[in-house]
């Protein structure tokens, strides 16, 4: 059974998809900074470089955005599905000074949020996604989604659509389209139709750069894309948007309004049904199984890294099927963390390791059939020389901890810090280099609690941190909420309160 639950607040936007009570999918927006995705703009061609094949648009952000060459043209490839036999060969991408002009006008869609010093990434290749379909008024194709597995739908729908479309434009059949009749096509059909109309024509008023055209927020996009037969709850603790997410339900979908339920506004959902919890684990870097292995997820901007370990689980007698076992349960575990946390990108697993071929094609396959669940197309490329299992996953928008963490100040990103000795060295060095710079008597060394107790029990054991001088005494200052890494020595006049002298420790 799945339910949608929604969080709103003042300041963001929260979106969980659950199965049995198990958290499948969480999305996240800031109100008010809305994804930039799906928007369509009139931008202008600002500079051409043909060295990289691209072009830098302006349309209105702080940066300009960054359009490439085979986002121009159209790749009939692109729009293979799995049941279709015949293929097509790659289009040659031209000179991108052939195609563009400096200051030309163009309509523009954003395909990627704009990142670190880069700016959006953007396409002349519009799509306006609606429940049913996606409409592609640029490009003359008809896809059917790879979810729809019986050929004879996937037929059907291909035919009906065909005749259906626009001259002209393209369609890709969504999964919620399997089993309607034609009636429920046409009406969304016109409906798509009109609004490209709509768009195009602003675009041929407005000078660049302007916004067109802004996709739908979270909620809306939720309704579109999660809302379907198979979610047996829809639950929002807001009366003012749940009038809205009513109204829209009852114009797109009436069928499922009564499934729409309004909450006490001043109760915590996600605490409520267990969903804070599961997506605090989220971020976790070791993900531990039932059997009691585990694996630890390692991120970047482009890769992701997993390794798998067996960890508390011992298995039975055959050491090979205890392996196998504990990669298969892995395999189906990484299905569902790729997905919660939305990573896209390559991903390498490195599963433990098994001598015979057959279970490794048993943990691919369990991989590959794990993955079909996942809204977001992934493929599984198999195992690599060093036994290493590769696959991608399309990234459709900025993965989970990009939306609700941020850098650590201190590790940079490392994940680790500084070991006990070695900020006791840095002590060391920072009070001699202090006993040159400025001779005193007296010194107070200010370090958070753990590192002070760490050097009591150096001196205590006989392990002196300073070398002995009987003309200077050193004092240890503990800061609570201080740092690991911050030191700071401080010289001090010899006739110090005596008082206050005693609220530190000695460590000399």
């Amino acid at each position: 059974m799945k339910e949608i639950f929604v969080d709103v607040n003042p300041y963001q936007v929260r979106v969980a998809l659950t199965e049995d009570g198990d958290l499948l999918e969480m999305q996240v927006e800031a109100r008010g900074r809305e994804r930039l995705v799906g928007n369509i703009y009139k931008g202008k061609v600002k500079n051409i470089l043909p060295g990289m094949q691209a072009a830098f648009v302006d349309i209105g952000q702080e940066k300009n955005a960054f359009l490439y060459a085979g986002d121009i043209i159209e790749d009939p490839s692109e729009f293979d599905f799995e049941s279709e036999k015949k293929k097509t060969v790659p289009v040659q991408v031209p000179n991108i000074k052939e195609i563009l002009k400096q200051d030309q006008e163009i309509l523009v869609q954003v395909l990627k949020q704009p990142g670190g010093t880069k700016g959006e990434r953007i396409t002349t290749h519009i799509t306006l996604p609606g429940r049913l379909m996606v409409l592609m008024p640029t490009l003359d194709h008809v896809g059917v989604s790879r979810r729809i597995i019986d050929e004879s739908e996937r037929e059907r729908l291909k035919q009906i659509f065909t005749r259906l479309k626009p001259a002209g434009m393209g369609v890709i059949v969504r999964t919620a389209a399997e089993g309607l009749d034609e009636k429920e096509f046409e009406k969304e059909l016109t409906f798509l139709s009109r609004l490209w109309e709509r768009i195009r024509n602003k675009g041929n008023l407005v000078s660049a750069p302007r916004l067109i055209h802004a996709e739908e927020t979270l909620l809306f996009r939720s309704i579109r894309d999660m809302f379907t037969d198979e979610v047996s709850s829809f639950y929002i603790n807001n009366k003012q948007y749940y009038d809205k997410v009513r109204a829209f339900v009852d114009l797109t979908v009436p069928e499922l309004s009564d499934r729409v339920v309004l909450l006490d506004e001043d109760e915590e959902i996600f605490d409520r049904y267990r969903i804070e919890n599961q997506l605090e684990k989220a971020f976790n870097r070791k993900v531990w199984l039932k059997s009691g292995a585990y694996f630890v997820i390692e991120e970047t901007e482009a890769l992701t890294v997993i390794d798998v370990n067996t960890g508390k689980y011992i298995g039975d007698n055959d050491l090979q099927e205890t392996i196998v076992n504990t990669n298969i349960e892995a395999a189906q575990e990484i299905a569902k963390q790729l997905r919660l946390r939305d990573i896209g990108g390559i991903v390498v697993i490195d599963f433990i390791d098994m001598e015979i071929i057959e279970n490794r094609q048993r943990v691919i396959s369990a991989l590959a059939e794990a993955c079909r669940n996942d809204r977001t197309k992934c493929n599984v490329l198999g195992m690599t020389e060093l036994g290493l299992i590769e696959m991608t996953r399309k990234k459709m928008r900025q993965k989970l901890s990009a939306l609700v963490e941020t850098q650590c100040p201190y590790c940079q990103g490392r994940g680790k810090v500084f070991s006990e000795l070695s900020i006791a060295m840095k002590i060391r060095r920072a009070v001699l280099r202090e006993l040159k710079l400025n001779p005193a008597g007296l010194y107070c060394v200010e370090v958070a609690p753990s590192i002070s107790r760490y050097v009591q029990n150096m001196n205590s054991n006989g392990d002196d941190l300073l070398p002995k001088n009987e003309n200077v005494r050193f004092f240890l200052k503990e800061i609570p909420g201080m740092h690991i890494h911050d030191v700071k020595v401080l010289a001090m006049n010899d006739s110090a309160d005596p008082m206050l002298l005693k609220k530190y420790v000695s460590f000399s």
